[in-house]
């Protein structure tokens, strides 16, 4: 049985649309240690090219720009570029932002010195075609720098909920596959020296289960989209399912929410 044709540019074009909805801003400032750690695993350098592929508002963009890199900030929403933006000309950070897609990156190859991505390039959907992206443009002997959500983590578990009640394109492969060993093995061994990864938490802190659905529902794209897409009954039920994933991953009791969720630090070494 012939596997179904995916078509890439029209997945692209939703889930352009989708980030660019509510505001990732809100929730991706208070992953910003997530970026500072990144840096530090990379073993960044002053002085040194780097690349921010799919960066949000920035994280690890500032991250590296605070510890002296050259920073070339790139997104496909502009409005995420500009979010980092402000934030950079607050630290008086120079930094370059340009929109571009992860994709195809409009660089040439072994530009930089380190690439980095903190839970922005797992969501592009042509996996192999990314990953070959931030091959090319890195240098031989650079550092790859991913931060992404695991399968078995609380946000890998989240997508899983969203898809059944919004099941994704046949054929697409899930973001969270990003975190997984083997996968990172097909998409970057032939281009690395090495692959070193190390499994770390993320502590989501909210006021309580209700709080992060209302936060994540309002701000968060692909759950701001989904419960935009779903008819009341349907909504109704994801909610029900976010609520009950969170009363089983919160380990702060019933005062506030304390979710810890699993993502893999990733660092890989061009051969």
């Amino acid at each position: 049985m012939n596997a179904p044709l995916i078509d890439f540019d029209a997945i692209k074009v939703r889930q352009q649309a989708a980030w660019a909805s509510g505001d990732y801003a809100v929730i991706g400032t208070t992953l910003q240690i997530v970026g500072e750690q990144l840096a530090e695993a990379c073993d960044l350098r002053c002085d040194e090219q780097v690349l921010d592929v799919a960066a949000g508002n920035g994280n690890a963009t500032l991250a590296a720009a605070r510890r002296g890199g050259r920073v070339t900030s790139t997104d496909y929403v502009g409005a995420l570029l500009e979010r980092g933006a402000e934030r950079a000309r607050a630290e008086r950070l120079e930094v370059q932002f340009q929109t571009a897609d992860a994709e195809a990156l409009p660089f040439a190859d072994a530009s930089f010195d380190v690439v980095l991505s903190t839970f922005g390039v797992m969501f592009a959907p042509h996996h192999a075609q990314a990953a070959a992206e931030m091959l090319r443009v890195c240098r031989p002997g650079g550092r790859i720098g991913l931060a992404n959500w695991t399968p078995e983590g609380f946000i890998g578990q989240l997508f899983k909920s969203l898809g059944r009640r919004l099941p994704p394109p046949a054929g697409l492969q899930p973001p969270p596959l990003w975190g997984q060993p083997a996968h990172l093995q097909a998409l970057f061994g032939a281009g690395a020296a090495r692959i070193d990864i190390t499994l770390r938490d993320f502590m989501f802190r909210y006021r309580s289960p209700a709080h992060f659905v209302d936060v994540f529902r309002r701000w968060y794209g692909p759950v701001h989209k989904a419960f935009g897409a779903l008819p009341a009954e349907a909504a109704a039920a994801l909610e029900a399912d976010l609520l009950a994933l969170l009363a089983r991953s919160n380990r702060a009791g019933e005062a506030s929410l304390v979710v810890p969720s699993q993502y893999a630090e990733v660092v890989v070494t061009r051969a």
